[in-house]
């Protein structure tokens, strides 16, 4: 994500603009349903699967005992009466003997549970779905729920990082945030620890569009409504997932075999924003000499227009930017910072929620990369600029443990970004590009954290590293400026 407050830009004068930042088993799943379960349940004690995965910032996100391997969400929107109905069948794998298990969905109501086919007890506690089967649940054994809701949408309320999740607009609706976002208009385990698959079904009033993440698997129209198919198979985390209804400017194309697919809200004249967006397909070629080749089935970009969204997101293989980006002019560092994430952040997705600094650190020095080709300016300058002239608040937050309300702060942006730089001094170029190229490929579809990456980038450069990551990523003061070791 890059809020409008993150534009620390190399020259005449810093772009420092307010921003609201919002919002391990790693599968595709299988692509039919799994069996069910069939051993007996004799002498076997069956628990209660955890209300959350225990993230050091955030213990209630996501929910423990089971890892889903693919989610169906089917849903129709009347944004007229701002009312969404649903059927979501979520295919998952427990991890313990389960004789209950939580999903996460905020302010919806639930008609209808089963669990391999067998209806099921549900209840609820606050933005949590309890779901009791006919059955206990064998650790090992696949099972599918389907659940059937509705009700008007509404966001998640936080004071600290802004609100995330749905958001009823003008012409339609727009479904974004994070840290949490997605269990505002469908069931989920709400944590970027399980990933899953995803297919995306919704169906809206005709004329207009609805937008989701991968690879677009066309319309159906009849009477009056119209169904847009959207398929993300590559594992995504939950927030990364988006919706966005409305009437829009699309453009359409292929690049290297896969679909790219391009919208801007038409509330928006049409001028920098396209043409900013227009150039997905070239930024993510240079991205890729330097990450690694692209890790998703799809490119793309949506731009909206509205007064609570001034952040970019980057939602898997499209990612969303607030209008806001572009009224200056043509604007395509944030495109790189968002189609970096799709390697940090999105591929390589966090363990835990502390480790941010990984997704946000990666797509800042993106940025500088990317001006770097572009003749803008330098890493180095970029780096050198913020060292003389970042306040004093930034040293003392350590991005590497910034705290959840911190989790968007400048120091996780800034000096998440100079940590890589002053990691590329201290290693030289050619092992820091093996190293970034090695964490892409060896992590992809995966999570990570960021004793990891600390343990792959000394692996790679031979070097002890440790008092570098101490300094940049979990000291309290200003680091000496980085030497090559």
């Amino acid at each position: 994500m890059r809020g409008t407050r993150h534009r620390l830009r190399t020259g005449a004068a810093l772009v420092v603009a307010g921003a609201v930042a919002l919002s391990g088993c790693d599968s595709t799943g299988p692509e039919t349903a799994p069996a069910p379960s069939t051993s007996p349940t004799a002498a076997r004690t069956f628990t209660a699967g955890a209300d959350g995965v225990g993230d050091t910032y955030f213990p209630t996100y996501g929910n423990g005992g089971y890892d889903v391997g693919r989610y169906t969400v089917k849903v129709r929107y009347d944004p007229a009466k701002d009312q969404l109905t649903g059927t979501t069948t979520v295919r998952a794998t427990a991890t313990t003997d389960l004789s209950t298990f939580n999903l996460d969905l905020a302010g919806l109501t639930v008609s209808a549970v089963t669990v391999d086919g067998a209806p099921a007890t549900h209840s609820r506690k606050r933005n949590e779905l309890v779901v009791k089967p006919a059955s206990g649940l064998i650790n090992g054994n696949g099972f599918v729920v389907e659940i059937t809701y509705a009700g008007k949408p509404k966001p998640l309320k936080n004071e600290t990082l802004g609100d995330g999740g749905f958001l009823h607009t003008a012409d339609g609706a727009i479904a974004l945030g994070q840290p949490e976002s997605a269990s505002t208009w469908f069931p989920v385990n709400d944590h970027p620890s399980d990933k899953a698959a995803y297919d995306f079904e919704v169906t809206v009033p005709d004329g207009l569009t609805a937008i989701s993440n991968g690879v677009p698997g066309g319309k159906v129209s009849s009477g009056g409504w119209t169904t847009w198919k959207w398929s993300e198979k590559s594992p995504m985390a939950s927030y990364l997932s988006t919706l966005v209804i409305g009437k829009f400017r699309i453009t359409t194309g292929e690049h290297k075999g896969r679909p790219v697919y391009n919208a801007v809200t038409t509330n928006l004249a049409k001028g920098s924003a396209d043409a900013s967006i227009a150039r997905t397909v070239e930024v993510a070629d240079y991205l890729e000499s330097v990450f690694g080749p692209y890790p998703f089935d799809a490119y793309g970009g949506v731009v909206v227009s509205d007064s609570r969204i001034s952040y970019a997101l980057e939602t898997q293989s499209r990612p969303v930017y607030a209008a806001s980006f572009f009224r200056q002019g043509e604007n395509t560092e944030v495109v790189a910072h968002e189609l970096a994430h799709q390697w940090f952040g999105d591929s390589v997705a966090l363990a835990k929620w502390e480790d941010i600094w990984l997704n946000e650190g990666f797509a800042t020095y993106a940025e500088w990369l990317w001006a770097e080709h572009t003749d803008a300016y330098t890493a180095k300058e970029a780096f050198n600029k913020r060292y003389a002239e970042m306040s004093a608040q930034v040293w003392q937050t350590p991005p590497g443990k910034p705290g959840a309300e911190k989790l968007f702060s400048e120091s996780v942006y800034q000096r998440g970004g100079m940590t890589v730089h002053a990691l590329r001094v201290a290693v030289g170029d050619e092992a820091f590009f093996e190293i970034i190229k090695t964490w892409a490929a060896e992590k992809r579809g995966g999570i990570a954290t960021t004793a990891e990456f600390v343990a792959l980038a000394e692996r790679v450069s031979g070097k002890k590293l440790d008092a570098l990551f101490d300094a940049w990523l979990y000291g309290t003061k200003k680091p000496a400026l980085p030497k090559r070791l």
